[in-house]
């Protein structure tokens, strides 16, 4: 008997972005974000099996996940090699060719395109014309206020406003360097799932019991 194709996650959003130090502070708010609205980001950064090919990785990520964020900012020369980073592109197409081919199971995948400037896409990426692309302007708050805005619109869930996640994240990042002295973790030098991990149980502890609710 055939196997039955995987179905996306509905509460999974694959994350298509740079993790240089560069966009760090856009990359945390982004995951951040998306755990405040309720959901759970996905990234090649979660796991670090050395005996996966990246590729691979990659596209399992994406049959998993039913939202996806894909970030082509990055489109600069690379100061060392003098070449375009090709990644996130490359994934985005990955992600549109799971959502066209992949028959029943992904033809309902919701996929947000990232750019720093509104129009730039058009002159280094024209093809992607139609989809559903947004400015950040490179501010961790636009980027907040755009994800938040996508996924509650995308998902039709009920998600906190803008407002109260900027003011979530604000607390959440004054307190950063306290959990990660108590936890032995260099702040600095904080990876992915130390980071995911902290800000899973920082929403859990700081959100309050609804009224009738008891903890």
């Amino acid at each position: 008997m055939a196997r039955k194709p995987t179905r996306p996650d509905p509460s999974d959003v694959f994350l298509n972005c740079p993790f240089d130090a560069g966009y760090a502070p856009l990359f945390e708010v982004l995951v951040f974000t998306v755990y405040a609205c309720g959901f759970r980001p996905r990234c090649a950064l979660e796991e670090a099996d050395s005996g996966d090919v990246r590729v691979d990785k990659i596209i399992r990520l994406i049959r998993e996940s039913r939202y996806a964020i894909h970030d082509i900012s990055r489109v600069e020369l690379d100061p060392a090699n003098k070449l375009p980073r090709f990644n996130m592109p490359f994934e985005l197409g990955l992600d549109l060719g799971c959502r066209k081919f992949g028959g029943s199971a992904y033809a309902a995948k919701k996929l947000l395109v990232l750019d720093s400037d509104s129009y730039r896409y058009q002159k280094c990426l024209s093809d992607i014309s139609g989809q559903d692309i947004r400015s950040h302007d490179a501010r961790p708050e636009r980027i907040l206020q755009v994800v938040r805005d996508w996924l509650r619109t995308t998902s039709r869930r009920l998600v906190p406003g803008d407002d109260f996640i900027r003011d979530q994240y604000k607390a959440f990042a004054e307190a950063l360097p306290i959990i990660c002295d108590q936890q032995r973790i260099d702040r600095a030098a904080l990876n992915y799932l130390d980071f995911a991990q902290i800000v899973e149980e920082w929403l859990r502890q700081s959100v309050e019991p609804r009224p009738g609710t008891t903890e």
